[in-house]
């Protein structure tokens, strides 16, 4: 069993976010303003040793990938941000094919919303906005990524690239483009590329093209699963604030069919969730998480994936996203507890990578 944790690079500072949210904007900002909303709600998130690291520094990445192989952790899954000719975030990814390290394996998932104030990746008061463009910007956006798609490192299936869509759904013409990419793949040497798409907390509509679906975890759940008993409302400061239950959230993933419109599925995984850093009492937050009870659901995943799913891989939200309560990294709280149980939910199943093996 590969695990693949999402990986996000906005721990570093642009020049975007420098103008759109203040002077050294980066993830950590978000983290280290958030507050406690009610009684046991654990806020700020601390990283250990308060290693509020940048990702454009080799050793942080290097540290990264050293951590995430020692507890099992087959990859990582960056976002990739990409805006009709402008990359974002792009350089934590750049100076990894450049140094050639760290030698862990990695692939892309495009994160093809526009950008909001909001976080929402929707169409109101919009920072910079996702447009597709045609066959011209779509070859200039496809040899943007092929330096990545031909690094030894990067992962694939059947000798093709796996490259996964977030919002498939909102690209107009995106079997054509799917289509043109796969031309300009075996045009380049390579054997195609093997396009997966998100199912997430959104619409999900019929497209051709793709290999595969992942499911994004708990978003997929919110939108998509049994969701009767999942919700309560709190009152803070007269303003509603969303609770959910993270053991309801898993036995809705834990009880789900694996067989959705004949498509591949490769199943997800999540660690925790609470984006209140980001929205305060806007945003969700969960009650009852424990890195016990994530290594017992985790395991149980892990055993549905291979005997259900029948697949070699299962993808974690997250290994980063710390304004988003979803990361496997240590913290100040549960240091490496979390890992620990990936770890240990790999011995469980059988399933525990040799550090060597990495094919």
């Amino acid at each position: 069993m590969k695990l693949i944790a999402f990986l996000l690079p906005q721990f570093h500072v642009i020049p975007e976010n420098s103008l759109w949210w203040g002077e050294g904007f980066t993830e950590w900002t978000n983290t280290r303003k958030a507050v406690p909303l009610y009684s046991g709600h654990q806020q700020p998130k601390e990283p250990l040793e308060h290693y509020y690291y940048d990702l454009t520094d080799a050793a942080a990445r290097n540290w990264q990938a050293e951590v995430a192989k020692a507890y099992g952790i087959y990859g990582f899954c960056y976002y990739h941000y990409w805006f009709r000719g402008k990359p974002l975030l792009e350089q934590p990814l750049k100076q990894i094919m450049k140094s050639g390290e760290p030698d862990f394996p990695f692939c892309l998932s495009w994160a093809n919303e526009s950008w909001t104030r909001k976080w929402d990746g929707g169409e109101h008061e919009v920072l910079i906005r996702q447009d597709y463009g045609d066959e011209q910007d779509w070859e200039n956006h496809f040899h943007e990524l092929l330096g990545a798609f031909r690094d030894k490192r990067y992962i694939r299936i059947g000798n093709k690239p796996l490259f996964i869509i977030y919002r498939p759904g909102n690209i107009p013409r995106c079997e054509e483009m799917l289509h043109f990419w796969n031309t300009l793949a075996l045009q380049n040497g390579l054997d195609g590329i093997y396009f997966v798409r998100t199912l997430g907390g959104f619409e999900i509509p019929g497209q051709g093209g793709f290999d595969a679906n992942v499911e994004f975890e708990p978003h997929y759940t919110f939108a998509h699963g049994n969701t009767e008993r999942l919700w309560n409302y709190m009152i803070i400061d007269g303003q509603e604030h969303l609770v959910f239950d993270y053991d309801q959230v898993w036995l809705s993933i834990l009880s789900r069919s694996p067989h959705r419109n004949g498509g591949k599925i490769f199943p997800g995984a999540y660690v925790n969730w609470d984006n209140t850093p980001r929205l305060g009492k806007r945003g969700q937050s969960c009650i009852g998480a424990s890195p016990h009870k994530f290594g017992w659901y985790l395991a149980k995943q892990i055993e549905r994936a291979r005997t259900l799913y029948q697949s070699e891989f299962l993808f974690i939200n997250a290994w980063n996203e710390w304004a988003e309560g979803a990361f496997l990294e240590p913290d100040q709280q549960h240091r490496f507890r979390y890992l620990e149980e990936v770890k240990k939910a790999l011995e469980q199943t059988g399933s525990l990578p040799s550090i060597n093996s990495r094919s």
